[in-house]
Parts: C-alpha cells; structure tokens; sequence
C-alpha cells in the first residue's frame, strides 16, 4: 500500500507542536509545569557555553518565558524530580526514566572496559576504591579529589585519575549527580540521589527497548529507525535494536510507514503512529511571534533532519584548505512561524549590562523589513530581561545580506 503523505507544512506544524514550540510560551515555569514541559521534551541537554544563557535555561526560555534558572535546580537537587545522565549529550531526564537508565549503565560500563584504558591510561583503576570511599563519606566534586595528583590543560577530557575514576563510576550508575555549583557536578551515592519507587525499581531490557522506541517516536511525530535510536541515544537504543523495533512494530499495526514531505518536495519514508496525518492537519497554525533558539534547542538537536524539514543549514562549511565555520562558531537560530528565518552573533557584554549584538543573517529569501524587525526587537527586550541585561548594542553593519555569510572573526580557528 502506498504510505500515507505528510505534507511538508503539516510537517512542520507537527513537529514543532511535539517540540513545545508551536504555541506561545506559556507557563509559571517552575515547579509542576516546569517538570511537564521537560517531560513533554524527553530530556534537556546541558550544556556550559554561556554566551548569553546556558544552553539548556535558553531552551526552557523559549517556551516559558516565566521560567528562570534557578527553578530547574530546585527540581533537581531539592525535589528530586529529576536526574543527570548521558542521553545523545549530558542531559537533565525525569527521575522516573531511572530505572530504563540501567540498562544505559550496563551497556555503558562493558564499552569502558574495551576503551578507557586506551584512553585515559590505567592509572584510574587504581583510584576507584579510594574514590568510592571519599563519595561513601558525602558529596564530592572532581575538584576536591586528590590534589596532589598532577592536572591537565583543563580540556574537557584532560583528566587527572580520580577525575577519570569519578567519571567511570557515574557513567556505571555507582554515583549520581546530586547537584551542580557553578556548573560543576557535584556527585553522591545514587542511592542517596534517585528516590523510590524508581530507585529499586526493575525493568527488563525488552520492556525498556520497547519503551523507549515508543516515547522517542511519540516526541518525535514521525521517524526513521535511525531517528529514534539517536534520540534517547545509541547507549540506550542500538541502531539494530531500532530496526527490530520498526519491523515487529508494522508487522504487528502498531505503527504505519509515511510519506513525509521535505523542503525539498522530495519524499522521505518514516514511521508513526496510525493517524498521523489527521492529528498535523488539525493543528492550529503557528503564531507571527519570533524566537531566538538555542543551537541545543530539540528541534535542531539533528542538523541533517532541520536541514530536510525546515531547509536550514546549520553546520560545518567546509573551506579548502581547511575546515570552517561561516558563521562563528555559536549563533542563535531565529524562529517565527514555522520557519527558521536568520541565525543572529550576540553576546552578552556582563560588565557593561549590555547584549551585543554583532551581526544578523536572514535567510535567503527572507525579507529583513520592519514588522520582522519590531519582532525581533521584542524577543530581544526578553532576553535581556531575563539574562540581567540593561538593553542591546547594535554593531555597524550588523544586518547582513540574507544568505550570505561573512566569517565572523577568527571563525577559521573554530572548525
């Protein structure tokens, strides 16, 4: 039978609607609703760039416009309704997706055993018993651990050995991150973390497979096997675990193929749940409002899937003779409709209380007139408000030709 097709607008619609973009930000953005909006997402990715907010406070932002950060550390260290953990990326994930983590843990640690010694040396091993012991007497950071033991350029893998070894029984599921200071992990026995029921609780490898191959494909709208195993992440997923997934999943009608239109107008085969297609075309068209993303933001978490839905390029160029990025190495998406109109160069200047603002790329085709302008001036008055922030500084000749970058400087050191 021929599979169903998903048009490329409804396609978009969808697939920001899964991603809690289709409506305007709404919210307390603490508390209950802070916890269902990370829910609805599946996880948020941390990360610590903070060129204007951290990634992952910019991706709640944007669709809470309420939300400040200091609410998701309360979730995570005072309320426990959330845990730390490797998704794609270091992630903050409901607890109650722990017990499925397990198994994450599993396949997590027999890779180690393979790698780490190549990796980091063998000197780790020998601190993980003195390790265990230092988290047994309370709550550590890497920092506290062994300082008599030589340091590293501070590169994010540069590890000293109790930093490898910390690493290693987290990864393993021994120690859990309780908090974190200045974006620093603090750790702690998981047992003294992860609260009951879903510390005890047991899931087998089957039911966790099946779980996860379901609620990515519920997140996502519309996938392929490949999609839905790197959305949870390959430590969770197995590509061939994705596959088997898909082929006793339409053998069985619990999922039909579609069609799903690109911005190309070609068609690309995917998987979903039965109605998909009903469910898009009921959806109420995105506002006119316009929104800066964060380069983590869910919905552009894969770049090739943004550039076949929305036509959006957001990766590496590459230039003879050398690898380069176009545009610096971290500019903001810019969202309105359901289109992806420009990627903006700011930064916030803290000193002075100001955003600056370097420099704006429409998209090809994409007019830069007032009414986009007025919008984008508003989404740039919230942000300021909620960075701390006094009001923008606009660079000379911040607007540049739509489709045509300019390096930004010192963007060939960046690939």
């Amino acid at each position: 039978m021929t599979p169903p097709i998903l048009p490329n607008p409804l396609a978009r619609r969808l697939f920001m609607e899964r991603h809690a973009l289709l409506a305007p930000p709404s919210g307390s953005g603490r508390g209950q609703d802070l916890r269902a909006l990370i829910g609805r997402l599946g996880f948020v990715q941390l990360d610590s760039v903070n060129t204007l907010a951290r990634a992952h406070d910019l991706i709640l932002f944007s669709r809470m416009g309420a939300y400040r950060p200091a609410a998701l550390g309360r979730l995570l260290s005072r309320d426990r309704a959330l845990f730390e953990h490797w998704t794609h990326d270091a992630s903050i994930i409901p607890v109650e997706h722990f017990p499925h983590w397990r198994h994450v843990f599993r396949r997590t640690e027999a890779r180690m055993k393979e790698k780490w010694a190549e990796w980091q040396g063998g000197a780790f091993v020998e601190q993980l018993d003195d390790v265990r012991a230092h988290v047994a007497r309370g709550p550590i950071s890497s920092g506290e651990l062994a300082p008599e033991e030589p340091r590293g350029s501070g590169g994010w893998w540069d590890w000293h050995p109790s930093k490898a070894a910390l690493e290693w029984l987290w990864h393993s599921g021994e120690i859990t991150v309780l908090r974190r200071d200045s974006f620093r992990k603090v750790y702690d026995l998981t047992e003294r973390v992860i609260p009951e029921p879903w510390l005890s609780q047991e899931v087998s490898e089957e039911e966790s497979l099946d779980w996860a191959c379901r609620e990515a494909l519920a997140r996502l709208g519309f996938a392929t096997s490949g999609e839905l195993s790197g959305f949870w992440g390959k430590r969770m997923v197995p590509p061939e675990a994705a596959r088997a997934w898909v082929a006793a999943a339409l053998a069985a009608g619990r999922i039909e193929e579609v069609a799903v239109e690109q911005a190309d107008g070609r068609l690309r085969r995917s998987v979903a749940f039965p109605g998909l297609v009903a469910e898009a075309s009921a959806l109420p068209a995105p506002g006119n409002r316009l929104r800066v993303l964060s380069p983590f933001d869910p919905m552009l978490r894969d770049r090739a899937r943004a550039e076949r839905l929305f036509g959006f390029f957001y990766r590496i160029e590459i230039f003879v003779p050398a690898p380069r990025r176009l545009y610096g190495y971290y500019v903001f998406p810019l969202l309105q409709g359901d289109r992806l109109v420009g990627r903006v160069d700011m930064k916030a200047n803290r000193e002075a209380g100001r955003l600056e603002l370097r420099a704006l790329w429409p998209e090809a085709g994409t007019r830069w007139g007032k009414g986009r302008q007025s919008a984008f001036e508003a989404e740039l008055d919230r942000l300021c408000r909620f960075a701390g922030l006094d009001g923008v500084t606009w660079a000379e000749g911040w607007l540049r030709e739509p489709g045509v970058p300019v390096p930004a400087p010192g963007a060939a050191d960046e690939g």
